[in-house]
């Protein structure tokens, strides 16, 4: 779908769009060997097992239940909370630009995360540009992730805009196909470095 006028409003994700995320950062400190931190994060510690949290499942659940499938590596699954801080390289610079430059000109900003809401305060904490969000949507709390179409539509009930009202931007191609079919302007953020040509572009800044 086509949007129909200029957004006048963004629509932030935060994972690898605002912070850093990679369970990588943390597991390469863990396993010594490349060939056995591949087989855990992709036979074990999967990002589909970890979307169960983004869902709303607890982490201790979500951990006790991998971990009675996998006791041997019991330990390891347990570091996916006890050391969740440590899957996070910093913030990402450009974007916290974007945004500061964006709150100058009162253009209005939501955030839309698949997140955990246990760990969704922590994250908030990681940059200052987060003060500037008018409302975020975390998807534990409603239930539904993204690409589903029922969290765009709960974002846009929650915002009172329309989806042409919004620039969409997101590091998931899944995620940013979902919101163009419903109308969404949308930048797939691939390059810290594009971001701000492409909000330019959009009229916003």
């Amino acid at each position: 779908m086509t949007p129909s006028g200029a957004p006048r409003a963004l629509l932030w994700d935060v994972g690898n769009v605002i912070v850093r995320w990679d369970p990588r950062t943390l597991y390469a400190k863990i396993f010594k060997e490349p060939a056995d931190l591949d087989r855990f994060l992709s036979h074990v510690g999967t990002l589909d097992w970890h979307a169960a949290t983004d869902r709303g499942v607890t982490f201790a659940d979500n951990i006790a239940a991998l971990s009675a499938e996998h006791p041997d590596h019991a330990e390891h699954i347990a570091a996916w909370w006890d050391r969740w801080p440590e899957m996070f390289s910093g913030t990402v610079a450009e974007t916290e630009s974007v945004i500061e430059d964006l709150a100058a000109r009162g253009v209005p900003q939501f955030g839309l995360t698949n997140m955990s809401s246990e760990t969704w305060p922590g994250v908030k904490a990681m940059s200052p540009a987060f003060r500037h969000f008018r409302d975020t949507v975390v998807s534990a709390e409603e239930r539904v992730i993204k690409p589903d179409p029922r969290i765009f539509e709960i974002v846009l009930a929650r915002t009172g805009l329309a989806a042409g009202d919004l620039l969409f931007v997101d590091d998931s191609a899944a995620n940013i196909a979902a919101a163009a079919a419903m109308g969404f302007h949308t930048h797939h953020f691939t390059d810290p470095a594009a971001l701000r040509p492409a909000v330019e572009r959009h009229g916003l800044l």
